[in-house]
C-alpha cells in the first residue's frame, strides 16, 4: 500500500493534486499573486487567560494585545491535546489524536508516511523553516524536520532537552531531507541526560533569545531572496513559559526578572511574568522587522499555545488566573487544558479588531495554510480551512460537526465538543460528564443525567473517532464492581462566567 509520502514522489505537487479526495478547501479564493508569507508562533504552556487581550490583569502583554487589536482574536479555538507532543502532531498533520501518529508525550516520532504542513506548503513553492521546539523526532529518526518538509531547522529536537533554557547545545539542519547536526552553546550543564536535559551551572546563552535572533535572520534572508515567487512559512516554536522540570521548584528559568523584579510576588510568579514579557517583547520585534522589510502587508501572523497553563517548576497557575474563566489546566481535557489563545493578523486582509466565536482546533491549521498558500489540501483530514473566517467571509465558513480529543496519561481521558455541548470522560472508562458551554463555559454543572440522548451521541462520536494503535494502548477497564476512578467533583457553582 502506498503511503502519503510515496504518493508525493519526485513530482510532489502534481501527485498530491491527483490524490483521491485531494482538493482546495471550499472557502476564500486567494489569487496566486497574493499568497501570503506565513508566520506561526507557538507558545508552550501559555494559558487562555495569560494575555491582556484575554483578560490578564497581573502582567502586561502589549505586543500580543496589538496583534489582537490589528487582527482577529478567537475565543473558541482549541489545541490538539492537553500536552505538548500530541498537540504539535495535530498542528502539523491535520489529524486529531484519535488516529494521529503521536498521541502522547512518549513515542513522539513522526513516520515516513506522515504528511506535514511543511511538506504541503513546500510543494506549493514555499521556503519552509522551523525554529525552536520541534519534538517530533530525535536525530537519526524519520521525524527530524528535514525529513518532514522543513528545509531549515534550528532548535530542540526532543521535549526533555527543551526543558532546559540554558542547554549546552542545540540542533541545526539545512536542506530538505537533511539530518540535524549539533550546535554547541557556551552554557555548562553538569550531569545532563543523553537528550541534553538538565540544569545549567554556567548560564551564558538563553535559548529563547537565540530563537528570536534566528527568526529575525530568516526574515532578513527571505526579504533579500524575494518572496513574490517563493513566499516563506516559518513555524516558530517558543518554549516560554514552560518550566525546566529538572530544576524542581526553581524551574521558571529566565535571565532576569525585568520590570517584575520589585513586585511583592513569589519568585516563580515574577519569573513567569518576566518570561511572558520577554516573549511579548520579541513578538513585537518580529512585527516591527516585517514592517521594516516591507513584508508586513503580505504576511499572515498566527499566534497560539500548545495547551493550557502548567503547575510545574514552582509555577502556580492560580496566581495570575492563567486559565481565565475556564476549568482545568495542562493535562486536563476540561476547557482550561485545551482552549487556547489564537490570534491572526494580516493587514488589509484579516479585518482588524475583530473577535471570532468560530469553533476551531489545531487540525484546521494545515488546511487553512494550504488554502491561503495555493497548495492542494490532502484528503482525509480532521481539520477544515478557516480561511473564510480569517478573511471576513463568515457566511462561506464550514463548521465542524464535532471536535475530538483522547489522552493517555493518568488513566486516560476523552472529550468531544459538539455544538455548544462538551462531553468529558476524565478517565477513559469513567462515566461521561456533559456541559452546556453556552451557559457554563467553566464546566461547573454536569448535566449528563438530564440529557441522556446527547450523552449517547457524544459517546458514539468517541467510539467512532478512536482508531486502535499498537503504539497507544487503551487503559484497562477497572473492576466492574469498583467505582469508576477519576470522577472529579466540579467546582462550587458560582454561575456562568462570561468569556473574555
Amino acid at each position: 500500500m502506498l503511503t502519503r509520502r510515496d504518493l508525493m514522489g519526485a513530482a510532489l505537487g502534481a501527485l498530491l493534486a491527483a490524490r483521491p479526495g485531494a482538493d482546495r478547501a471550499a472557502g476564500a479564493d486567494v489569487p496566486a499573486a497574493s499568497r501570503p508569507n506565513l508566520l506561526f508562533i507557538l507558545a508552550d504552556d501559555l494559558g487562555y487567560g495569560d494575555l491582556g487581550c484575554y483578560g490578564q490583569k497581573r502582567f502586561e502583554t502589549p505586543n500580543l494585545d496589538r496583534l489582537a487589536r490589528e487582527g482577529m482574536r478567537f475565543t473558541q479555538f482549541y489545541a490538539g491535546a492537553p500536552v505538548c507532543a500530541p498537540s504539535r502532531c495535530v498542528l502539523l498533520t491535520g489529524l486529531h489524536t484519535g488516529h494521529a501518529t503521536v498521541r502522547g508525550n512518549r513515542g513522539t516520532t513522526l513516520l515516513p508516511e506522515d504528511l506535514t504542513v511543511g511538506e504541503v506548503l513546500r510543494t506549493a513553492g514555499y521556503r519552509t523553516a522551523v525554529i525552536g521546539k520541534w519534538g517530533m523526532g530525535d536525530a537519526g529518526s524519520t521525524g527530524v524536520p528535514g525529513r518532514q518538509g522543513f528545509e531549515r531547522f534550528f532548535g530542540y529536537l526532543n521535549h526533555g532537552h527543551a526543558h532546559n533554557y540554558f542547554p549546552d547545545h542545540l540542533w541545526r539542519s539545512e536542506g530538505a531531507g537533511s539530518e540535524a547536526q549539533r550546535v554547541p552553546l557556551p552554557n555548562v550543564v553538569p550531569d545532563a541526560t543523553p537528550s541534553g536535559a538538565g540544569v545549567a551551572s554556567e548560564r551564558r546563552a538563553y535559548s529563547h533569545d537565540r530563537f528570536t535572533e534566528e527568526a529575525l535572520r530568516f526574515l532578513d534572508e527571505s526579504a533579500a531572496a524575494g518572496t513574490d515567487d517563493r513566499p516563506f512559512f516559518l513555524y516558530l516554536g517558543y518554549t516560554i513559559p514552560h518550566a525546566n522540570n529538572e530544576a524542581g521548584k526553581r524551574g521558571m528559568e529566565v535571565p532576569d526578572l525585568g520590570d517584575y523584579a520589585g513586585r511583592d510576588w513569589p519568585d516563580n510568579q515574577k519569573a513567569q511574568a518576566a518570561m511572558i514579557a520577554r516573549m511579548d517583547r520579541d513578538v513585537g520585534r518580529l512585527l516591527d522587522r516585517l514592517k521594516a522589510l516591507g513584508l508586513d502587508r503580505n504576511t499572515l501572523v498566527l499566534f497560539s499555545s500548545d495547551n493550557g497553563p502548567h503547575r510545574e517548576g514552582g509555577n502556580d497557575p492560580d496566581f495570575a488566573d492563567s486559565n481565565g474563566p475556564l476549568r482545568g489546566i495542562k493535562r486536563d481535557l476540561y476547557e482550561g487544558g485545551i482552549r487556547v489563545p489564537f490570534l491572526a493578523r494580516w493587514p488589509g486582509r484579516v479585518p482588524a479588531g475583530t473577535v471570532s466565536r468560530h469553533v476551531g482546533h489545531f487540525a484546521d491549521v494545515l488546511p487553512t495554510l494550504a488554502e491561503l498558500g495555493g497548495a492542494k489540501t490532502p484528503g482525509s483530514l480532521d481539520g477544515i480551512s478557516v480561511a473564510p473566517t480569517l478573511l471576513g467571509q463568515e457566511r462561506r465558513q464550514a463548521r465542524h460537526e464535532h471536535l475530538y480529543w483522547e489522552f493517555y496519561e493518568r488513566g486516560g481521558a476523552r472529550a468531544v465538543r459538539m455544538g455548544d455541548w462538551k462531553g468529558v470522560r476524565p478517565q477513559w472508562h469513567a462515566p461521561p460528564e456533559l456541559y452546556d458551554l453556552s451557559k457554563d463555559p467553566g464546566e461547573g454543572r454536569d448535566v449528563a443525567a438530564a440529557n441522556p440522548e446527547v450523552v449517547a451521541k457524544i459517546q458514539a462520536v468517541m467510539d467512532r473517532a478512536h482508531t486502535p494503535s499498537p503504539r497507544w494502548k487503551v487503559p484497562p477497564r477497572p473492576d466492574a464492581a469498583s467505582p469508576a476512578p477519576g470522577r472529579q467533583s466540579p467546582p462550587a457553582d458560582s454561575g456562568p462566567t462570561p468569556l473574555r
